[in-house]
């Protein structure tokens, strides 16, 4: 599985102005074309931090590091000259992200958004990145999304306004993930056990994990009641999805039989 770190920089979200979500949707994008994802971390708009965090995850030979926010016209904007400081590249201006950002000043003021499409230092701002890097269309903002690369490791840097990234990720992203991804497949599934106390099916749940090593199992319980019923999620990856199904099957079964060994019942299958 390829290895992914996300990196979500915002001073919003360390003094609880903003709540990422930006960051559970990519892992859940991500988890399911079959990367793995490490670690999360927020970060403040602060060049130095953002620079020496980038240069620890390169260290650790992480494979996709996804960094998420910083990426506008404002001063406190700063996730790009970060990058650039971390890898050890000049920012340059790139006429490629020029053009898109030209052209989408361009659009927003025929809609009437923007009263005037003229360039300023401010939009000229996003167009100039670590030198070496590429831009990927925004369908939805003016900042470019843009990819790094270091080696083996690519970095992918996205705006942090929600709609701009799903619109990235899912309309110009997503084919160059699945070129580094491959074939991958991610599959889960969830059932229900019938009992109150996840201590009692602890013991049940790592015998069935030893015995189907290639399948993740994970309990979860939101709260002690007369009434709880625990969530069990088993999922795995693989290139071939009939073989994660019919792993992920067979970790069902066995599942079940330890369960009623124990006279506990598994109620139903999502």
């Amino acid at each position: 599985m390829v290895t992914v770190e996300i990196l979500a920089i915002g001073n919003e979200l360390l003094i609880g102005d903003v709540l990422d979500t930006n960051t559970h949707w990519i892992i859940k994008k991500i988890t399911g074309i079959g990367g793995q994802v490490n670690r999360c971390v927020i970060l403040p708009d602060n060049l130095d931090t953002i620079a020496t965090e980038i240069q620890a995850v390169l260290a650790r030979k992480t494979e996709v590091i996804v960094t998420i926010g910083g990426m506008g016209a404002t001063v406190d904007d700063l996730t790009l000259a970060a990058i650039a400081q971390g890898i050890n590249q000049p920012l340059t201006l790139n006429p490629e992200a020029m053009n898109l950002v030209t052209q989408k000043y361009q659009e927003l003021a025929e809609k009437g958004y923007v009263d005037d499409p003229k360039m300023t230092p401010a939009r000229e701002k996003m167009g100039i990145l670590p030198r070496g890097s590429i831009p990927i269309p925004n369908p939805v903002g003016a900042a470019p999304a843009v990819i790094s690369k270091v080696k083996e490791t690519i970095i992918i840097n996205l705006p942090g306004v929600p709609e701009e990234l799903k619109g990235i990720f899912e309309e110009s992203l997503l084919p160059i993930l699945q070129e580094k991804f491959g074939n991958s497949f991610y599959l889960e599934k969830v059932v229900m056990v019938a009992t109150k106390d996840e201590s009692v099916i602890a013991p049940i749940l790592n015998a069935v994990s030893q015995n189907n090593p290639q399948v993740y199992i994970k309990s979860r319980a939101k709260r002690f009641g007369i009434d709880t019923k625990l969530k069990v999620t088993l999922s795995g990856c693989s290139n071939f999805p009939e073989e994660v199904l019919k792993r992920i099957d067979r970790a069902i079964v066995d599942l079940k039989q330890e369960l009623d060994n124990a006279g506990i019942s598994l109620e139903y299958i999502e």
